[in-house]
Parts: C-alpha cells; sequence; structure tokens
C-alpha cells in the first residue's frame, strides 16, 4: 500500500501548496490513500467544514487535526457528521468525533488512521501510550489490517522519537506533525515502522512557521506579546511524504520524503 500523508495546512498558501496540486501527486506517486493534516488551515488556526469539504471534493481521502481542533467553533459538528476527519485519540473519549478511522482504498485494502496529541509543552491530555495500547487491542497488522498510520503531533522531538520506538514493529508508519519544520531523519525502524520526526508544514515557509515575521519578531525582540499572528501571504510549499508497505506484513519497505515549492 502507497500512503502520501501531508503535513500541516497552514492559511490559504498551505490550502493552495495541497489543493492545487493534488492531480499531480497522485499522477506522480499513485497513492492508494492521501491523508492531510488541516490542523491550520484556518487563517492558521484550526480549520472549517468548508475548507474540509474542499479538500475531500478534490480527492484527498482522511483529514487530521490536532490542538487547534477546537478553535473553530462550527467544526465541532462536523467532526460528528463526517467519518473521514479525526481528533486526537488522547483527548476524553467524550469529547466530540472519534480519534480514529478505517479506510478501504480502492483495491479493497484496509488502513486504520489514527493521532496522538504529545504532553510535553502542550495542554493536558490523557496519556497517549494507554490510548494508542487500547485502540491496539483490536487490531494486528498484517493479519486483520493492512496498514497502520499514526500522526503524532507533539512538541517535544524526543516524545515523538520515543513514540516511534514504543510502535516499532505495531504500526506502518510512525510520522511527526505540530512544529512546521520538515526534519531530515526519515527512516525505517528496526522493526519494519516507517518514522519521521516532523513532516514540515504545508505552507509559505518566508515566515516564522507560516505567519508574517513581524509579530514573532516582536515576541522575540521585545517580549511583547499583545499583537496577533497573521499568516504569511506568500507562495506556499508542499510538505509530506510516500509511505509504502508490504502486502504481507503491513510493515513498511520504504518511506520517500516530498518537498515541492509551488508559485501562484
Amino acid at each position: 500500500m502507497k500512503i502520501l500523508y501531508c503535513g500541516d495546512v497552514v492559511a490559504r498558501a498551505g490550502r493552495e501548496a495541497v489543493l492545487n496540486n493534488i492531480d499531480k501527486l497522485k499522477d506522480t506517486y499513485h497513492p492508494d490513500v492521501f491523508i492531510v493534516n488541516i490542523e491550520n488551515a484556518a487563517h492558521g488556526f484550526g480549520a472549517t467544514p468548508s475548507i474540509c469539504k474542499d479538500f475531500l471534493a478534490k480527492g484527498t481521502d482522511v483529514l487530521v487535526t490536532g490542538n487547534h481542533v477546537w478553535q473553530q467553533r462550527e467544526l465541532i459538528p462536523f467532526l460528528e457528521e463526517s467519518k473521514r476527519i479525526i481528533r486526537p485519540l488522547n483527548y476524553p473519549p467524550y469529547l466530540p468525533g472519534r480519534g480514529f478511522v478505517e479506510f478501504e482504498t480502492a483495491k479493497g485494502k484496509r488502513i486504520l488512521i489514527t493521532q496522538l496529541l504529545g504532553r510535553l509543552f502542550m495542554e493536558a491530555v490523557d496519556c497517549p501510550a494507554q490510548a494508542i495500547d487500547n485502540l491496539l487491542k483490536n487490531y494486528t497488522l498484517g493479519k486483520n489490517i493492512d496498514a497502520i498510520f499514526v500522526d503524532i503531533h507533539a512538541e517535544a522531538t524526543a516524545e515523538k522519537v520515543s513514540v516511534g520506538h514504543y510502535l516499532d514493529g505495531r504500526v506502518s508508519a510512525v510520522i511527526g506533525s505540530h512544529t512546521h519544520i520538515p526534519t531530515a531523519d526519515a527512516t525505517i525502524r528496526d522493526g519494519g515502522t516507517a518514522y519521521m520526526t516532523d513532516v514540515g508544514m504545508c505552507g509559505d515557509y518566508n515566515s516564522v512557521i507560516g505567519f508574517e515575521k513581524e509579530e514573532p519578531l516582536n515576541r522575540l525582540a521585545r517580549k511583547y506579546t499583545g499583537g496577533r499572528l497573521s499568516p504569511a501571504k506568500g507562495s506556499g510549499t508542499f510538505c509530506g511524504v510516500l509511505i509504502e508497505t508490504d502486502d504481507t506484513s503491513g510493515l513498511a519497505i520504504k518511506i520517500e520524503q516530498i518537498i515541492l515549492k509551488v508559485d501562484r
């Protein structure tokens, strides 16, 4: 199975970088499933139902979110309505939405897609290890599920690395998001799990993690945090990763970083 995942979509630049290149990406990489992180798609914070519908209508298959999932209030009912968008698994189970989805590809293969939220330097959430262990009690890779993809949405690199090792051999891929900067450590772990600490954002890189430079520089130099962050308005860059899994074991046999500069 070929899994194409693109990192945090940040505002208009990120949306255009993905939406305007879906056909090109599909023609080039022939993914069986196309996963998009829409965590920052609405003006840099969260997503709206209309944005989600645009991505799904254009040919993406499953949307994942992150710690900004509650930022746009109109999205909350849509989390219950749509079966192709997920919020972090380790939020309390009584909250709206679902923390995982099973997706069946056009070839009849089934992939489990889930997302974990980190706890270091982040808001208080349930234990990610316990949450994923409870989920995986119901799945055995290569037996009753063909592939398992885990997005670890976290601030601390050490926490992401730890999750990657913890799940090695139990899932097809553990791919990091949230910090918006692509890392150079795409690899396949000893147990056969594809891993990357952060896939990077889809957005304008002539910025501070997708936002205009002025306010972050004010915060750096003057310790003044009264201004608002505004999304950068330049051309976007697509950052993603392609993972290929073995049809029998469900473990990874290939991981490839994708960086595509997009000119308006």
